[in-house]
């Protein structure tokens, strides 16, 4: 298994993944590094949008985004009556 031997091959080809058999020393902490900046990246962009939230239309049925909308955790905030519910 593994395709065969390691040949030789040439030294000044460069490739944006490394190359030939390439086995970086730090791989790990460069994909932790780059996994925590879009961890941030993405808490930083959910925040952003939950807080600019909200709904034209009193949903139908329970949805996820009932839990951080701004609107359903207000006590003084009512519902729409609906004509269409069946």
């Amino acid at each position: 298994m593994g395709g065969g031997k390691r040949f030789l091959y040439p030294k000044h080809v460069w490739a944006p993944t490394g190359g030939w058999w390439t086995n970086p020393p730090n791989w790990k902490t460069n994909t932790s590094i780059v996994f925590m900046g879009l961890s941030a990246t993405l808490a930083i962009m959910w925040a952003f949008s939950a807080e600019r939230e909200e709904r034209m239309n009193y949903p139908r049925h329970w949805i996820p985004s009932m839990m951080w909308a701004k609107q359903f955790n207000d006590p003084n905030f009512k519902p729409p009556p609906r004509g269409d519910d069946f």
